[in-house]
């Protein structure tokens, strides 16, 4: 003979195990901004040699402790199954990003916002795109953003919440590296000053615009399931911009 629990005492344990696995997936999502938080630190205010490999670093070690946590591939963004649609997607990015970039450089005055001085040789601008820029930040940057950081949140929130938080804490990234923003672009230098105001706005302009890059990436990310999408678009503005200051700047000194 057995005898039958009450509905309430049944629901208890899974109620319990419940809260358990939400405990631990916000306890994963700390742990990454964290992880992030840190590593953004020890990147842009440390050594030359860690502003190098830090990020890369990183990244490979949260992809490493949410597998180890339980994080699918297809969380991460790294699936197979989606690399199909990722390509497609990619190919229409950089196609867009080439056609705007065009018009830019056309057009004498934005042509002005791309003479960034680290840019200012071919050489250096084609070791930037090809080289610096997928490894030492794009594929980094989407493996812990779009990959670990959005499969974490999707863990814990719904799509608000993760094109929000995942957008926010993109921008917020990208103040260390702005830092310095306004004082080597001549364009921005002659709209928003080279003083402490034209640097405090800059830092904002760029807290506002990667924000927005990282809502665009967030979203090419969901709809295609693959990070291919987004590390193209993410290369795309730095890569193809690099190599359009270096052609601006050879044009203007010919």
């Amino acid at each position: 003979m057995t005898l039958a629990l009450p509905a309430a005492a049944a629901a208890a344990p899974s109620t319990g195990i419940h809260r358990i696995r939400a405990a631990h997936a916000w306890l994963d999502v700390a742990v990454v901004v964290a992880v992030l938080v840190a590593t953004n630190l020890i990147a842009h205010f440390t050594t030359v040699w860690a502003s190098i490999a830090t990020v890369p670093i990183s990244a490979v070690i949260l992809v490493s402790l949410t597998r180890r946590r339980g994080l699918r591939w297809s969380e991460l963004g790294l699936s197979p199954r989606h690399w199909k649609s990722g390509s497609l997607y990619a190919l229409a990015c950089v196609g867009l990003v080439v056609a705007v970039v065009g018009i830019g450089i056309a057009l004498p005055f934005t042509r002005q916002f791309f003479l960034s001085e680290r840019y200012a040789t071919v050489s250096g601008a084609l070791v930037a795109s090809m080289i610096v820029i997928p490894l030492q930040t794009v594929i980094p940057e989407e493996l812990a953003f779009r990959g670990v950081l959005q499969g974490t949140l999707g863990r814990v929130s719904g799509a608000r919440g993760v094109f929000a938080a995942g957008s926010l804490l993109f921008g917020l990234w990208h103040i260390a590296s702005s830092l310095g923003l306004t004082s080597g672009n001549k364009g921005l230098t002659g709209i928003l000053g080279g003083g402490l105001m034209g640097q405090i706005l800059g830092i904002a302009g760029a807290v506002a615009a990667t924000a927005a890059a990282g809502f665009v990436f967030t979203w090419l990310r969901k709809r295609s399931g693959s990070l291919l999408a987004p590390i193209a678009l993410h290369w795309s503005l730095n890569g193809i911009g690099a190599l359009a200051a270096a052609l601006v700047w050879h044009v203007s000194l010919s």
